[in-house]
């Protein structure tokens, strides 16, 4: 067997470096990742009123009880996505919902990040199946 004088691999110090990278990105996700979760659980919520039968026809106040049913059994946090972040609109036949809203949360200190999500579904469209 063959040994040979100069030994290949990672330093320490370059170990500690790849560990630090490596645990600031796993940070990052913790702090910002659960954003996300809850814009995929707005949009879950969005999907399965617009998949309903008939809600088309609803009226205003009848999908805004079927959303906020489904977003309290998501734990949707009402302090990013309000009432007020959701608009439904009746325009030539189609009917659409739509949210918009930020989400400003403290990242390190005095750093903070803003994400913004935004999305519109057509109510009872053919194409949406609830997930």
């Amino acid at each position: 067997m063959k040994i040979s004088k100069h030994q290949r691999g990672i330093t320490l110090l370059g170990f500690l470096i790849v560990l630090v990278v490596a645990g600031f990105f796993a940070f990052l996700v913790m702090r910002i990742g659960p954003s996300y979760l809850e814009y995929m659980n707005v949009v879950t919520a969005m999907k399965g009123v617009a998949a309903e039968p008939g809600s088309s026809t609803w009226s205003i106040a009848q999908v805004r009880g079927a959303l906020d049913k489904r977003l309290y059994i998501n734990y949707v946090n009402e302090a990013h996505v309000g009432p007020k972040s959701f608009e439904i609109k009746r325009s030539g036949g189609v009917n659409t919902l739509s949210v918009f809203y930020e989400v400003r949360e403290d990242l390190l200190y005095n750093l903070d990040y803003v994400a913004t999500f935004e999305k519109t579904i057509e109510l009872n469209s053919p194409g949406i199946t609830a997930l």
